[in-house]
């Protein structure tokens, strides 16, 4: 049984589950249609036709999720759960729990546009190299937002929005995403600097070796291991690529703080040799 504590809009209410005592965020189409405040109704919807987010709990340091969903544009909440579902239907299973700090966000962006406030975003083009997917439906909940609400955030928006639908593939934390992009960011700077070679960014092999320096990242965060060392072989055929990838592992344990595994090495070299043409 369920009590509606607020109708929201017609697709979310907030509604006290009185069997487990928990008060609930309830999204779905129609669900808050025609709700009244004290409402008691025995289900909200059929399975899968709604999704549900347990709001007795601390969501940080903006406040409780009630708090969030108090103060959030019901108009931002429903372009928050459209772009949950569009990353649902893209990439299967999504962490629902990316929905509230989503609509967090989303509202804060559109106040600080309204407010006339721009957010400049540095990784913003790095972001859409290596999670394009995610950029791609962070794009389409922009352009949502903008046919919805006259709001326009652009592209540095759009890649934050894209490292939360990133992190709720892999569990990550939004936080972590960036750190990512930002590693990535740097060790591609410090290729270009150490070969002294300027990388073509259209380039199949620049988005090969995007690619594998976000996942050495993701392993060196997560204390990963490679299994294979392919080091020798590297440092034979291609000296000259093997001592700028050393270089660039050596300024990664710099900026981390924390060692990098001397197998990464030859890895690195070999997507450095075929992005500048160095051996």
């Amino acid at each position: 049984m369920y009590r509606i504590t607020k109708p929201l809009n017609h697709n979310a209410v907030l509604a006290f589950n009185t069997d487990d005592e928990r008060e609930y965020l309830v999204v779905g189409k129609g669900v808050g249609f025609a709700r009244k405040p004290g409402e008691r109704v025995d289900d909200l919807g059929e399975a899968g036709s709604v999704q549900l987010y347990l709001l007795s709990q601390q969501n940080g340091s903006r406040g409780t999720a009630r708090d969030l969903v108090e103060r959030i544009d019901p108009v931002v909440l429903d372009v928050a759960e459209d772009i949950y579902e569009d990353a649902c239907a893209t990439f299967g299973h999504v962490d629902q729990n990316m929905l509230l700090p989503l609509a967090d966000h989303l509202a804060f962006a559109v106040e600080r546009v309204r407010g006339g406030g721009a957010l400049s975003n540095p990784l913003t083009e790095d972001i859409r190299a290596l999670f394009p997917r995610e950029f791609e439906v962070a794009d389409r909940g922009v352009r949502d937002l903008e046919n919805r609400c006259g709001i326009v955030l652009g592209d540095d928006e759009t890649g934050l929005i894209a490292l939360h639908v990133h992190s709720a593939l892999d569990a990550s934390h939004v936080e972590q995403a960036m750190q990512v992009a930002q590693l990535t960011r740097a060790c591609i700077d410090a290729v270009e600097r150490i070969t002294g070679a300027e990388i073509d960014v259209s380039s199949m092999d620049y988005n090969r070796l995007m690619t594998h320096v976000k996942y050495m990242v993701t392993r060196i965060l997560n204390e990963e291991r490679l299994a294979i060392d392919v080091n020798a072989a590297i440092q034979s055929g291609a000296p000259e690529s093997y001592r700028a990838a050393a270089a660039v592992c050596a300024e990664m344990e710099r900026m981390l703080g924390t060692a990098v595994s001397e197998l990464e090495v030859g890895y690195l070299a070999m997507h450095i040799a075929r992005v500048t043409g160095a051996r």
